[in-house]
C-alpha cells in the first residue's frame, strides 16, 4: 500500500471538480484544495504543499492551466503536475514543465490507476508498476524519476 498524497485540483467545472475529488478521496488521498482560475491557485496558502496537482487547461476568468502550471512549479516545486483536459492538443511539446496529462473524458478507473501509478513513483520512484493507458507522461517525469 502506497502511502497517501496530498493533491490540489485545479478545475473549473465544478461537477468535474467534485468528480475528481471523491475519487482522489475514494484512493485514500486528500485533496488540500480545489481552484478554478490562476488568481484562485495565486491566493492559495503556501503552506499547503501538494504533492500533486491536477489542472485543467481551460479555466475561469480567461486562465489557463499552462499558466497555473508554472505558478505550481515556482510555489511547489516539488509537486506533480498532471493536466486533466478535453483540449490535449493545446499542451505543448515541453507541457510547460507539467509531468503528463489525462485527456477528458476521463473514466473513473483511468484516474484511480493514475493515482495508483504516479503514488507509487511520488513513494518509492521510480514507480514498480507499468504505466496506466489513461496517463500520458512528459519527459520532466521520465528524468526526475531516472534521477531518484
Amino acid at each position: 500500500m502506497t502511502t497517501a498524497m496530498n493533491v490540489l485540483i485545479v478545475e473549473d467545472e465544478i461537477l468535474l471538480a467534485m468528480d475528481i475529488e471523491a475519487i482522489v478521496e475514494d484512493c485514500g488521498h486528500q485533496v488540500l484544495a480545489e481552484a478554478a482560475s490562476l488568481k484562485d491557485v495565486e491566493n492559495l496558502p503556501d503552506d499547503i504543499d501538494p504533492q500533486l496537482a491536477f489542472v485543467d487547461i481551460h479555466l475561469a476568468n480567461g486562465s489557463n492551466g499552462l499558466d497555473v502550471s508554472r505558478v505550481i512549479q515556482m510555489r511547489w516545486p516539488d509537486a506533480l503536475i498532471i493536466y486533466v483536459t478535453a483540449n490535449v492538443a493545446k499542451i505543448p511539446e515541453d507541457f510547460s514543465g507539467a509531468h503528463g496529462v489525462i485527456a477528458k473524458p476521463f473514466s473513473h478507473a483511468g484516474i484511480k490507476h493514475a493515482l495508483k501509478y504516479l503514488a507509487d513513483g511520488v513513494f518509492n520512484p521510480p514507480p514498480s508498476q507499468p504505466l496506466p493507458a489513461s496517463l500520458v507522461t512528459s519527459s520532466h517525469l521520465e528524468r526526475r524519476w531516472a534521477a531518484a
